[in-house]
């Protein structure tokens, strides 16, 4: 009598699926990429990005010392601004440019939080090149629309709510900057 119930259950959960020609695996194709990642917070905790879904991203790879270092007060400023209309910041710390940034995920979190009041969402450090790129950078710098390597700290992603990348900017482009700030307007104002 189980099986035969459990049958009727797996039967009527999936036969709308069926009927329209989706399995889960067609379902999964549905949904943009970027969502099918899952990374580590600063503190290890495991955030899969599709939690992310419906905000405009803006997807940074960050450094402690840098000369770029101070675009984490541009960044949090224009998070604080923009954050109640469901924009965020994911900041993911990389050792690939010069060793700049050699701490630990404490040592970084700490970093951010003193010197930068740092509040939008920080990650565990990651490689975002090299032959141990991490498989987000991976996808942002081969498959994405606007493919290209990562060419030093602070390059940013711009994401719309749909989880599409739609914008590139350069490490040198500060995020208060005007391009970035109407761009990022702009994605806001779609729904």
């Amino acid at each position: 009598m189980k099986n035969a119930m459990r049958f009727v259950l797996v039967l009527v959960c999936t036969l709308p699926m069926i009927i329209l020609g989706q399995t889960e695996d067609k379902i999964m194709e549905q949904q943009p990429k970027l969502y099918s990642f899952s990374m580590k917070t600063i503190d290890g905790k495991d955030k899969p990005l599709s939690e992310y879904k419906g905000k405009v991203l803006l997807i940074v790879n960050v450094a402690s010392k840098c000369g770029h270092t101070p675009q984490y007060k541009g960044l949090e400023a224009i998070y604080e601004k923009y954050k109640d209309r469901g924009f965020m910041i994911l900041g993911f710390p990389a050792n690939n440019f010069l060793r700049q940034e050699p701490g630990t995920n404490e040592d970084i979190k700490k970093f951010c939080t003193l010197n930068y009041g740092v509040t939008f969402d920080m990650f565990s450090k990651i490689s975002v090149k090299g032959s141990d790129q991490d498989s987000l950078y991976q996808y942002l710098t081969k498959e994405s629309p606007v493919p290209g390597a990562v060419t030093w700290n602070f390059q940013k992603y711009l994401v719309d709510r749909k989880g599409n990348v739609v914008e590139k900017f350069t490490p040198g482009t500060k995020p208060e900057e005007k391009e970035v700030i109407e761009k990022i307007e702009q994605l806001l104002s779609e729904k």
